[in-house]
């Protein structure tokens, strides 16, 4: 029965294939195929972006930020207390206003969609589907495959057949036969019985479990002694393939000047604004002439860094750069004879209050 077993099924092979029984394909030498993720294509000259040396992008219009009024900012104020249970609502009401100060805040953004591309070997079990081998033609190169792109600025990303690469090969693992032995029980399909210690017998009688035997049924393998090839299924063959995957990423460099307001910029990233510039291209100019520098330098800098860092290790598809107006209010007011601050800001009319006067903490108030 074990020789049997010893033809039928055998010990299991590797769980990846062996790189010399692949067939050598032109042009994607050197490719993984052990599964542990693929190599990146580097771009082809002919895709590479060359910068714009157009005329810089057009200024965008002149901008005003709406005026928040007294009962716009007790309104928000009251809605940011009543989500804190530890802020008390009644100086929100109460307090008296002195100065709304707005602050014309801009918020630069740079998106550039990338497209990336890496190849690995793969496999799935045979089960005689139409094998596309090279005797159908030549592969093409990994940028020439035709892979539908995603909506622009959108992440995504696909994994197709390069055409004119598959082969059909046994299966690695189980060389061929679709099972191998099972290494729990060394393919005899029974292991000793831990009741009895394999005596066949507990305090003087036979042993429950076993019914005697010492041995009981491997559960691994459900006493046949050997296990379905997890890698075919027990198909016995594979279906071999170079694998490309394209991967679409949107990056965004951004970027809001911090003019030293006592207000975070960072909360600036929950937020939303006005848009009131938009340009877009394959690739972008940086801006200039607008009336805030620091956003004709943020420009710059944002557009020579995405341009250096994507040359050539991902295919620039569309770029796009907006300017937006942020509202930004500063609340000056007056409680119990005391003065305090407090920031109102973005379209959604969010609140910063680190100085509000009635917290609770642990029970107590504090006014």
């Amino acid at each position: 029965m074990r020789d049997v077993l010893d033809k039928e099924c055998g010990d299991e092979g590797p769980s990846a294939p062996p790189t010399e029984m692949l067939d050598p394909v032109a042009g994607y030498e050197g490719i993984p195929a052990d599964g542990g993720g693929g190599k990146t294509v580097p771009l082809p000259p002919k895709l590479i972006n060359s910068p714009r040396e157009d005329q810089p992008s057009p200024l965008p219009p002149e901008a005003r930020i709406p005026a928040l009024t007294e009962d716009m900012a007790r309104e928000a104020l009251i809605k940011f207390v009543s989500s804190k249970w530890f802020y008390g609502s009644k100086p929100a009401k109460e307090l008296t206003f002195r100065d709304l100060k707005p602050l014309t805040t801009y918020r630069y953004r740079l998106e550039t969609f990338t497209e990336a591309r890496s190849t690995e070997w793969t496999f799935v079990p045979y089960t005689d589907q139409m094998v596309d081998g090279p005797e159908n033609g030549l592969p093409p190169a990994p940028w020439d495959v035709m892979v539908e792109p995603p909506p622009l600025f959108q992440n995504d990303q696909k994994k197709v057949a390069v055409p004119h690469t598959s082969s059909v090969k046994p299966c690695h693992k189980c060389h061929g036969k679709g099972r191998y032995r099972c290494s729990r029980c060394s393919g005899s399909g029974k292991l000793r019985c831990v009741s009895c210690n394999g005596t066949g017998q507990t305090a003087q009688k036979r042993c429950f479990q076993c019914s005697g035997t010492g041995r009981r049924r491997c559960r691994t393998c459900n006493g046949r002694g050997s296990i379905i090839c997890s890698i075919c299924k027990g198909k016995r063959n594979l279906l071999h393939y170079i694998q490309l995957t394209v991967t679409w990423k949107n990056v965004v460099f951004e970027h809001v000047p911090d003019h030293q307001t006592g207000f975070p910029v960072e909360l600036f990233k929950k937020v939303k604004g006005d848009d009131i510039f938009m340009d877009e291209h394959i690739t972008v100019y940086p801006m200039v002439g607008f009336p805030e520098l620091e956003i004709c330098e943020a420009s710059k800098r944002g557009i020579t860094d995405h341009n250096a860092q994507f040359s050539s290790t991902a295919r620039i598809l569309k770029q796009r750069q907006t300017i937006e107006i942020v509202p930004l209010t500063e609340v000056h007011c007056e409680y119990k004879q005391k003065t305090y601050s407090y920031y109102v800001y973005g379209t959604e009319q969010e609140v910063y209050a680190p100085s509000y006067p009635a917290k609770y903490f642990w029970g107590c108030n504090i006014f």
